[in-house]
């Protein structure tokens, strides 16, 4: 599995978020997950502008093994999407903490982001799933 990165926050759900400064914040899938959906095939993302809220399904990415909601970490106004997805969902197989992000949302509520689990428990909660 690949590392980590210690500036992430993470859902139990498998979405990362990371914080930009200003109230930014960009989200995305786990290796974790992308590892577990296999191949990805299409992404539906929101619209910049869109209104996305804390824990409700935000974009969706699909595999050739199954389709997944992907969950906003915190409420807000999508700024930016990932449109290089559109032509290549597979990059977030590739690089799911970089070049795969999903979303740009400017947060209303910073705060939301403590309820997150940081690198180390979502690494305890990993090695939890696999036993």
């Amino acid at each position: 599995m690949s590392e980590i990165p210690g500036d992430l926050k993470f859902l139990k759900s498998h979405e990362w978020a990371r914080v930009e400064g200003d109230g930014k914040v960009t989200v995305g899938i786990s290796d974790h997950a992308q590892g577990l959906l296999g191949d990805l095939v299409y992404v539906e993302l929101p619209n910049v502008g869109d209104r996305v809220e804390a824990g409700n399904a935000s974009a969706v990415v699909e595999s050739v093994k199954a389709a997944s909601d992907v969950y906003s970490p915190v409420s807000g106004t999508v700024l930016e999407v990932n449109s290089a997805l559109a032509d290549k969902p597979e990059t977030i197989n590739e690089d799911a903490y970089g070049d795969g992000w999903l979303f740009v949302v400017q947060a209303d509520e910073p705060d939301q982001l403590n309820e997150m689990l940081d690198p180390d428990a979502y690494a305890e909660l990993l090695e939890e799933d696999d036993h």
